[in-house]
Protein backbone atom coordinates (compact mmCIF):
# COMPACT_ATOMS: atom_id res chain seq x y z
CA UNK A 1 0.00 0.00 0.00
CA UNK A 2 1.49 3.29 -1.07
CA UNK A 3 0.97 6.12 1.38
CA UNK A 4 0.52 9.79 0.49
CA UNK A 5 3.43 11.97 -0.56
CA UNK A 6 5.51 13.65 2.14
CA UNK A 7 3.05 16.48 2.64
CA UNK A 8 0.21 14.07 3.50
CA UNK A 9 1.75 12.34 6.51
CA UNK A 10 1.63 13.38 10.15
CA UNK A 11 4.95 11.86 11.27
CA UNK A 12 8.18 11.85 9.26
CA UNK A 13 11.49 10.41 10.42
CA UNK A 14 14.48 11.80 8.50
CA UNK A 15 17.57 9.62 8.61
CA UNK A 16 20.65 8.87 6.53
CA UNK A 17 24.36 8.22 6.67
CA UNK A 18 26.38 10.77 8.62
CA UNK A 19 27.61 13.66 6.53
CA UNK A 20 24.91 13.63 3.84
CA UNK A 21 23.00 16.62 5.22
CA UNK A 22 20.33 14.73 7.18
CA UNK A 23 19.67 17.57 9.60
CA UNK A 24 19.58 20.13 6.79
CA UNK A 25 16.97 18.05 4.99
CA UNK A 26 14.91 17.63 8.18
CA UNK A 27 15.05 21.36 8.93
CA UNK A 28 14.15 22.29 5.36
CA UNK A 29 11.29 19.79 5.25
CA UNK A 30 9.82 21.09 8.51
CA UNK A 31 10.10 24.70 7.33
CA UNK A 32 8.51 23.85 3.97
CA UNK A 33 5.54 22.19 5.66
CA UNK A 34 5.14 25.16 8.04
CA UNK A 35 5.20 27.58 5.11
CA UNK A 36 2.43 25.52 3.51
CA UNK A 37 0.19 26.37 6.45
CA UNK A 38 0.70 23.36 8.70
CA UNK A 39 1.64 23.51 12.37
CA UNK A 40 4.90 21.61 12.64
CA UNK A 41 7.07 20.24 15.45
CA UNK A 42 10.68 19.58 14.47
CA UNK A 43 12.28 17.18 16.95
CA UNK A 44 15.99 16.46 17.30
CA UNK A 45 16.83 13.04 18.71
CA UNK A 46 20.56 13.21 19.44
CA UNK A 47 20.40 16.72 20.97
CA UNK A 48 23.60 17.93 19.31
CA UNK A 49 22.05 21.33 18.64
CA UNK A 50 22.37 21.02 14.85
CA UNK A 51 18.64 21.41 14.28
CA UNK A 52 18.37 24.61 16.28
CA UNK A 53 21.48 25.89 14.48
CA UNK A 54 19.68 25.33 11.18
CA UNK A 55 17.10 27.87 12.35
CA UNK A 56 19.67 30.16 13.99
CA UNK A 57 18.14 29.85 17.44
CA UNK A 58 19.86 28.91 20.74
CA UNK A 59 19.99 25.19 21.63
CA UNK A 60 16.58 23.90 22.66
CA UNK A 61 15.47 21.37 25.25
CA UNK A 62 12.53 19.07 25.89
CA UNK A 63 10.03 21.94 25.93
CA UNK A 64 9.22 23.08 22.36
CA UNK A 65 10.40 26.53 21.32
CA UNK A 66 8.66 28.47 18.58
CA UNK A 67 10.72 29.45 15.52
CA UNK A 68 7.73 30.90 13.70
CA UNK A 69 4.03 31.02 14.50
CA UNK A 70 3.60 27.57 12.93
CA UNK A 71 6.99 25.91 13.53
CA UNK A 72 8.34 24.72 16.88
CA UNK A 73 11.59 22.90 17.73
CA UNK A 74 12.50 20.57 20.59
CA UNK A 75 15.27 18.13 21.54
CA UNK A 76 14.61 14.72 23.09
CA UNK A 77 15.65 14.07 26.68
CA UNK A 78 15.16 10.52 27.96
CA UNK A 79 14.80 11.48 31.62
CA UNK A 80 12.32 14.25 30.82
CA UNK A 81 10.39 11.82 28.63
CA UNK A 82 10.27 9.28 31.49
CA UNK A 83 9.04 11.99 33.87
CA UNK A 84 6.31 12.98 31.41
CA UNK A 85 5.31 9.35 30.87
CA UNK A 86 4.94 8.76 34.61
CA UNK A 87 2.94 11.94 35.04
CA UNK A 88 0.58 11.42 32.10
CA UNK A 89 0.08 7.66 32.12
CA UNK A 90 0.64 6.57 35.72
CA UNK A 91 -0.51 9.84 37.32
CA UNK A 92 2.71 10.08 39.35
CA UNK A 93 3.70 13.72 39.93
CA UNK A 94 7.51 14.08 39.99
CA UNK A 95 9.31 17.27 40.82
CA UNK A 96 12.95 17.87 39.93
CA UNK A 97 15.34 15.08 38.98
CA UNK A 98 14.08 11.54 39.36
CA UNK A 99 17.39 10.26 40.73
CA UNK A 100 17.13 6.61 41.89
CA UNK A 101 14.26 5.98 39.49
CA UNK A 102 16.44 7.13 36.59
CA UNK A 103 19.22 4.83 37.75
CA UNK A 104 16.79 1.93 37.92
CA UNK A 105 15.52 2.81 34.47
CA UNK A 106 19.07 2.81 33.09
CA UNK A 107 19.61 -0.65 34.57
CA UNK A 108 16.41 -2.01 33.03
CA UNK A 109 17.04 -0.28 29.71
CA UNK A 110 20.45 -1.91 29.46
CA UNK A 111 18.99 -5.38 30.05
CA UNK A 112 15.76 -5.18 28.03
CA UNK A 113 15.75 -4.33 24.31
CA UNK A 114 13.51 -1.48 23.28
CA UNK A 115 12.95 0.11 26.69
CA UNK A 116 15.05 3.22 26.12
CA UNK A 117 13.84 3.58 22.54
CA UNK A 118 10.19 3.31 23.58
CA UNK A 119 10.47 6.52 25.59
CA UNK A 120 11.94 8.40 22.65
CA UNK A 121 9.54 7.16 20.02
CA UNK A 122 6.70 7.20 22.56
CA UNK A 123 7.00 10.93 23.14
CA UNK A 124 6.97 11.53 19.39
CA UNK A 125 3.97 9.27 18.83
CA UNK A 126 2.16 10.90 21.74
CA UNK A 127 2.48 14.31 20.09
CA UNK A 128 1.01 12.80 16.93
CA UNK A 129 -1.83 11.07 18.76
CA UNK A 130 -2.77 14.16 20.74
CA UNK A 131 -2.71 16.24 17.53
CA UNK A 132 -0.79 19.09 19.11
CA UNK A 133 0.71 19.64 15.64
CA UNK A 134 -0.34 18.81 12.12
CA UNK A 135 3.05 17.23 11.40
CA UNK A 136 6.00 16.04 13.48
CA UNK A 137 9.34 15.96 11.62
CA UNK A 138 12.04 13.99 13.43
CA UNK A 139 15.74 14.57 12.87
CA UNK A 140 16.35 10.91 13.62
CA UNK A 141 19.61 9.09 14.40
CA UNK A 142 21.90 8.07 11.56
CA UNK A 143 20.77 5.08 9.55
CA UNK A 144 22.58 2.57 11.76
CA UNK A 145 20.34 3.33 14.77
CA UNK A 146 16.92 4.18 13.38
CA UNK A 147 15.79 0.55 13.03
CA UNK A 148 15.84 -0.14 16.79
CA UNK A 149 13.73 2.94 17.51
CA UNK A 150 11.09 2.16 14.92
CA UNK A 151 10.92 -1.48 15.99
CA UNK A 152 10.75 -0.68 19.73
CA UNK A 153 6.94 -0.85 20.19
CA UNK A 154 6.78 -4.27 18.54
CA UNK A 155 9.77 -5.44 20.61
CA UNK A 156 8.08 -4.34 23.84
CA UNK A 157 4.84 -6.03 22.79
CA UNK A 158 6.75 -9.29 22.44
CA UNK A 159 8.15 -8.95 25.97
CA UNK A 160 5.01 -7.71 27.75
CA UNK A 161 1.80 -9.57 27.08
CA UNK A 162 -0.67 -7.66 29.29
CA UNK A 163 -1.01 -4.42 31.18
CA UNK A 164 -0.62 -0.70 30.51
CA UNK A 165 2.86 -0.97 28.99
CA UNK A 166 1.58 -3.36 26.34
CA UNK A 167 -1.36 -1.05 25.67
CA UNK A 168 1.03 1.87 25.26
CA UNK A 169 3.20 -0.04 22.81
CA UNK A 170 0.17 -1.09 20.79
CA UNK A 171 -1.09 2.40 20.03
CA UNK A 172 2.45 3.53 19.23
CA UNK A 173 2.79 0.65 16.78
CA UNK A 174 -0.54 1.55 15.20
CA UNK A 175 0.76 5.05 14.46
CA UNK A 176 4.17 3.92 13.23
CA UNK A 177 2.83 1.10 11.08
CA UNK A 178 0.16 3.23 9.38
CA UNK A 179 1.56 4.33 5.98
CA UNK A 180 -1.05 7.05 5.76
CA UNK A 181 0.33 8.63 8.93
CA UNK A 182 4.03 7.76 9.21
CA UNK A 183 6.99 7.48 6.89
CA UNK A 184 10.77 7.47 6.80
CA UNK A 185 12.63 9.95 4.63
CA UNK A 186 16.15 8.79 3.78
CA UNK A 187 18.66 11.51 2.98
CA UNK A 188 21.63 10.55 0.84
CA UNK A 189 24.14 11.89 -1.65
CA UNK A 190 25.14 10.57 -5.07
CA UNK A 191 28.26 8.84 -3.76
CA UNK A 192 29.14 5.17 -3.46
CA UNK A 193 28.93 4.62 0.32
CA UNK A 194 25.81 6.75 1.02
CA UNK A 195 23.97 5.09 -1.88
CA UNK A 196 24.96 1.60 -0.71
CA UNK A 197 23.86 2.41 2.84
CA UNK A 198 20.57 3.85 1.59
CA UNK A 199 19.78 0.68 -0.33
CA UNK A 200 20.66 -1.46 2.70
CA UNK A 201 18.59 0.71 5.05
CA UNK A 202 15.46 0.56 2.90
CA UNK A 203 15.79 -3.21 2.74
CA UNK A 204 16.14 -3.44 6.53
CA UNK A 205 13.17 -1.15 7.07
CA UNK A 206 11.05 -3.47 4.95
CA UNK A 207 12.34 -6.63 6.63
CA UNK A 208 12.59 -5.54 10.28
CA UNK A 209 9.86 -2.90 10.68
CA UNK A 210 6.43 -2.10 9.32
CA UNK A 211 7.24 1.58 8.74
CA UNK A 212 7.07 2.69 5.13
CA UNK A 213 9.78 4.62 3.27
CA UNK A 214 8.07 7.86 2.28
CA UNK A 215 10.82 8.99 -0.04
CA UNK A 216 14.53 9.38 -0.65
CA UNK A 217 16.06 12.85 -0.83
CA UNK A 218 19.27 12.94 -2.83
CA UNK A 219 21.20 15.93 -1.54
CA UNK A 220 23.94 17.98 -3.27
CA UNK A 221 23.10 16.94 -6.81
CA UNK A 222 25.43 18.66 -9.27
CA UNK A 223 23.74 20.51 -12.14
CA UNK A 224 24.47 19.56 -15.73
CA UNK A 225 26.30 22.68 -16.86
CA UNK A 226 27.67 21.26 -20.10
CA UNK A 227 26.35 18.78 -22.62
CA UNK A 228 28.48 16.16 -24.42
CA UNK A 229 29.43 18.54 -27.23
CA UNK A 230 30.59 21.27 -24.86
CA UNK A 231 32.49 18.76 -22.74
CA UNK A 232 34.27 17.41 -25.82
CA UNK A 233 35.19 20.95 -26.91
CA UNK A 234 36.60 21.79 -23.48
CA UNK A 235 38.59 18.55 -23.46
CA UNK A 236 40.07 19.37 -26.87
CA UNK A 237 41.01 22.89 -25.80
CA UNK A 238 42.60 21.53 -22.65
CA UNK A 239 44.84 19.11 -24.59
CA UNK A 240 48.54 19.61 -25.20
CA UNK A 241 47.78 20.36 -28.86
CA UNK A 242 46.07 23.65 -28.02
CA UNK A 243 47.96 24.54 -24.84
CA UNK A 244 50.43 26.90 -26.51
CA UNK A 245 47.68 28.77 -28.37
CA UNK A 246 45.63 29.14 -25.16
CA UNK A 247 48.61 30.45 -23.23
CA UNK A 248 49.25 33.03 -25.96
CA UNK A 249 45.74 34.24 -26.78
CA UNK A 250 43.59 33.73 -23.67
CA UNK A 251 43.78 35.35 -20.21
CA UNK A 252 46.18 33.93 -17.67
CA UNK A 253 43.56 31.95 -15.74
CA UNK A 254 42.03 30.23 -18.79
CA UNK A 255 43.81 26.85 -18.33
CA UNK A 256 42.55 26.64 -14.74
CA UNK A 257 38.98 27.36 -15.90
CA UNK A 258 39.19 24.66 -18.54
CA UNK A 259 40.53 22.18 -15.98
CA UNK A 260 37.68 23.09 -13.63
CA UNK A 261 35.11 22.41 -16.33
CA UNK A 262 36.70 19.03 -16.97
CA UNK A 263 36.63 18.10 -13.30
CA UNK A 264 33.04 19.31 -12.87
CA UNK A 265 31.87 17.27 -15.85
CA UNK A 266 33.79 14.21 -14.68
CA UNK A 267 32.41 14.46 -11.13
CA UNK A 268 28.85 14.83 -12.31
CA UNK A 269 29.14 11.80 -14.60
CA UNK A 270 30.67 9.82 -11.74
CA UNK A 271 27.81 10.72 -9.41
CA UNK A 272 25.24 10.04 -12.11
CA UNK A 273 26.42 6.43 -12.23
CA UNK A 274 25.74 6.08 -8.49
CA UNK A 275 22.27 7.56 -9.01
CA UNK A 276 21.66 4.96 -11.72
CA UNK A 277 22.47 2.27 -9.14
CA UNK A 278 20.00 3.80 -6.68
CA UNK A 279 17.22 3.97 -9.28
CA UNK A 280 17.89 0.40 -10.37
CA UNK A 281 17.95 -1.10 -6.87
CA UNK A 282 15.09 0.83 -5.30
CA UNK A 283 11.45 -0.18 -5.40
CA UNK A 284 9.98 2.03 -8.16
CA UNK A 285 7.11 2.96 -5.84
CA UNK A 286 9.52 4.90 -3.58
CA UNK A 287 9.75 8.49 -4.82
CA UNK A 288 13.13 10.15 -5.30
CA UNK A 289 13.59 13.88 -4.70
CA UNK A 290 16.67 15.86 -5.71
CA UNK A 291 18.26 18.81 -3.96
CA UNK A 292 20.93 20.72 -5.88
CA UNK A 293 24.41 21.44 -4.63
CA UNK A 294 24.18 24.88 -3.02
CA UNK A 295 27.34 26.66 -4.07
CA UNK A 296 27.39 28.95 -1.07
CA UNK A 297 29.16 29.24 2.24
CA UNK A 298 25.96 30.35 3.89
CA UNK A 299 24.61 28.13 6.65
CA UNK A 300 21.82 28.44 9.16
CA UNK A 301 18.42 29.82 8.28
CA UNK A 302 19.40 31.05 4.82
CA UNK A 303 20.42 27.57 3.71
CA UNK A 304 17.39 26.03 5.41
CA UNK A 305 15.10 28.34 3.45
CA UNK A 306 16.83 27.39 0.19
CA UNK A 307 16.37 23.70 0.97
CA UNK A 308 12.70 24.29 1.82
CA UNK A 309 12.20 26.10 -1.50
CA UNK A 310 13.81 23.33 -3.54
CA UNK A 311 11.82 20.64 -1.70
CA UNK A 312 8.60 22.50 -2.42
CA UNK A 313 9.54 22.60 -6.11
CA UNK A 314 10.35 18.87 -6.12
CA UNK A 315 7.06 17.99 -4.48
CA UNK A 316 5.20 20.16 -6.99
Amino acid sequence: MIGPVLTGRRLLFVTGKGGVGKTTVAAGLALMLAEQGKTVLACEIDAKGDLSAAYEIPPVGFDPVKVTSSLSVMAMDTEASLREYLRLNLKIPIMGRIGPLAAAFDFVATAAPGVREILTVGKICWEVRERHYDVVVVDAPASGHIISQLAAPDAIAELVRIGPIRNQSQWMAEILNNPQATGVVVATTAEEMPIAETIELTQRLEQETSVEVAGIVVNRVLPERFGPREAAAFAALNSDTHRAWIDEHLPEGAPAVLEATRLATQLRRHRSRHLDVLRREMDPSVPLYYLPELFTRAEGLRMTRQVATHLAEELG
